[in-house]
């Protein structure tokens, strides 16, 4: 099932389910699971009189069929000015995930356009994650990360947020915030409304992504026909609906989320964009691969990238085996971690590539940058799915600021950010030969990047500079907190 090879686990339950076997209930609850069958799993445990564990599923089942936390109203409150609380999923420096750099290019430019920034992650973060002898608080950037780290997690999916909203109030009462705001998905959204309505201040929610999509992204399709993306697409729009704010990256989600019912003027859009160290001018790609251990010469087509399975690394690794062999001098970097990296490194040797691709793994904070711009035609070769046609990555946007030509798919959310024939090559999403003409457009038949591919990179480092700054989004965004306090709470 890790695997999601589902049909050959469908067998192996059917082979342990004879008389005088083992009970495996449990495995068969987390199979119903896996599709999205919340009742089915809980009903499996049931009749196997496991009640712990078929109340543990049913305590997420409630949440998802919209159970949330109650808090007793606060009289009195009184927040200090241009003061905000992020309530996140997790964050620097214990993860450093697109999520969580997202979130602190947001907070720190806040930071720097003078508020008070405070972040509180979610309850029992990161002691869950195995960082167990993390601080209460981190300071970053002028930026407070609170912990939420109570003597004893509760027990259950339920009573665990409902933890979290009482100590999320708590903070709350301390910092006293002029506002709230948290991000996808909507149990984050739970526990901050309960608390902005008893503390009587505005809330807002950044949608990033479609994440019941996400979840569906990895299973065959009748996925999206299940009781769990069912309940996830319901309480993902309930939440929007109920927001003092809806914040998102894209023109595509923005739709997406009037789609749900939220009123347009009640949307902001707040799109990914790169911090001031982009201003620098880049440096050439053999530099920066120098700097890095890499050979300096060569041209290396790549991406930085989570390694999972909709970001399509497989077809970039297909399209390069097929460039590879007129094109001796191309290389392939691949920058990032992820569940599909194994199966990635395993298709190079099969394509008789591995010893021309560099998988760098996870690299530090401080080197994405870089890595960036040791390539020369940055890749992303996503896969045509409901999440990969809204949701708009960072990573184009940062390759782009390095004013390096992108070849992307040609998917509606990509599309906002690369202009086919202006800042990079466009090509259909899943072509393997599409990806490879799109990519050997802009390469010379003696193996080296065309000039028109150094336009290319040059006009979207000009987009990306003039447009796509988080200073400028932030300020975007504290105009939306300026418009939510002077109207009625």
């Amino acid at each position: 099932m890790a695997a999601g090879n589902t049909a050959l686990a469908d067998k192996l339950i059917a082979l342990a389910q004879v008389p005088g076997a083992r009970d495996v209930s449990r495995t068969v609850a987390r199979r119903r699971w896996y599709d999205g069958d919340m009742s089915g799993a809980i009903e499996s445990l049931q009749s196997a009189d496991r009640f712990s564990a078929a109340e543990r599923l049913a305590s997420e089942r409630r949440v998802f069929e919209g159970w949330t936390p109650t808090l007793t109203p606060v009289k009195g409150y009184t927040p200090l000015p241009c003061t905000v609380l992020h309530v996140l999923t997790n964050s620097l420096p214990h993860t450093g995930s697109g999520y969580a750099q997202r979130s602190h290019s947001i907070l720190k430019a806040q930071h720097d356009a003078g508020w008070h920034v405070h972040a509180a992650t979610r309850v029992g973060y990161p002691v869950q994650v195995g960082k167990l002898f993390a601080a209460d608080i981190d300071l970053i950037d002028g930026v407070v990360y609170h912990r939420l780290l109570p003597t004893r997690l509760a027990k259950g999916f339920d009573a665990r947020l409902q933890q979290q909203a009482e100590q999320l109030l708590a903070l709350a009462l301390r910092v006293r915030p002029t506002v709230l705001h948290t991000t996808t998905h909507f149990t984050n959204g739970l526990v901050v409304r309960e608390v902005a309505r008893v503390l009587g201040i505005p809330w807002v929610y950044e949608v990033r992504g479609q994440l019941a999509d996400t979840w569906a992204s990895s299973r065959p399709d009748a996925a999206k026909q299940s009781e769990r993306y069912k309940l996830f697409t319901e309480s993902e729009a309930q939440v929007m609906q109920s927001a003092s704010l809806v914040v998102t990256l894209g023109e595509v989600m923005k739709q997406d989320i009037m789609d749900k019912g939220v009123d347009p003027g009640n949307i902001l859009l707040c799109p990914n964009a790169v911090g001031e160290e982009y201003l620098d001018e880049p440096m050439a790609s053999g530099d920066a691969r120098e700097l890095l251990g890499l050979p300096s010469t060569g041209v290396y087509l790549g991406t930085v990238s989570s390694i999972v399975d909709y970001e399509g690394l497989d077809d970039l690794l297909r399209a390069f085996a097929v460039l590879s062999a007129t094109h001796p001098e191309l290389r392939c970097l691949i920058v990032g971690d992820g569940v599909a990296l194994p199966s990635l490194k395993a298709l190079a040797r099969e394509l008789g590539v591995a010893d021309l691709v560099v998988f760098t793994g996870r690299v530090p904070r401080d080197q994405a940058r870089l890595h960036h711009q040791a390539i020369d035609i940055f890749v992303v070769p996503r896969k045509d799915l409901a999440v990969t046609q809204a949701v708009t990555p960072l990573k184009p946007v940062e390759a782009m600021a390095c004013a390096r030509p992108v070849v992307a798919s040609d998917l509606p959310a990509l599309r906002e950010i690369v202009k086919n024939g202006v800042t990079g090559v466009l090509t259909a999403a899943e072509d393997i030969q599409a990806l490879a003409t799109g990519i050997a457009s802009l390469l010379s038949a003696d193996g080296h990047v065309l000039p028109d591919a150094n336009t290319l990179g040059a006009e979207g480092r000009r987009r990306v500079l003039m447009e796509r700054i988080w200073s400028q989004a932030a300020d975007a965004v504290l105009k939306g907190y300026d418009e939510l306090r002077c109207s009625p709470v």
